[in-house]
């Protein structure tokens, strides 16, 4: 099995301890979180930028895990960085056109991804209507799994450890199966699930 490295793209004002993605930032070992400058008042060119040094830096073939604006601020990616990206896990992409603070990443890029990708979206999304995420996912030639009341799917809407998203993330890299295998882990998961 080839070894990957997961890259963890929080969105605007990053995600807070409870998130899903910051308890597998802190669990999965080959994980390393973008830490952006600002998260209050994000540009594209800052985002994007830090998004493909992290990246350009990774020792191995990347496998994105991205929420909300950071799902938008991957798809920004230029070639190079694009070009080490194994796989990317999509999770209830933003509408930037929906806020003010967000329409820097405007308009979102409607070209196929080129690597494989799995775009997850919320029927009750106060972020994105379902009909957008759908819309990204069939332009980004992404997966599709669409998520019955599930809000942002973050901590706001119940969502802690996510075991669905790890399953998910599996099926683009066997590599997190190991780190799920670990007692410490399977206790998190029996606790908080």
């Amino acid at each position: 099995m080839t070894p990957t490295s997961i890259i963890i793209v929080p969105g605007w004002r990053d995600s807070g301890p409870g998130h899903w993605q910051s308890l597998w930032a802190e669990r999965l070992p080959q994980a390393r979180r973008v830490v952006q400058g600002d998260w209050i008042t994000p540009t594209r060119a800052a985002w994007v930028g830090q998004l493909e040094q992290t990246v350009l830096e990774a020792a191995h073939p990347v496998v994105i895990v991205a929420h909300s604006l950071g799902c938008i601020a991957t798809t920004h990616m230029g070639p190079e960085a694009a070009a080490r990206v194994a796989g990317a896990l999509l999770v209830a992409p933003a509408d930037p056109e929906r806020r003010a603070a967000l329409s820097d990443f405007a308009p979102v890029p409607h070209a196929a991804l080129p690597y494989r990708s799995i775009v997850v979206a919320s029927s009750n999304d106060p972020y994105c209507p379902i009909r957008l995420a759908g819309a990204y996912a069939r332009a980004w030639g992404s997966e599709f799994v669409r998520l019955p009341r599930a809000g942002h799917i973050n901590v706001d809407s119940g969502h802690g450890d996510w075991p669905l998203g790890l399953a998910l993330l599996q099926s683009l890299t066997g590599e997190a199966a190991q780190a799920l295998r670990t007692p410490q882990w399977q206790a998190d998961l029996s606790a908080g699930a």
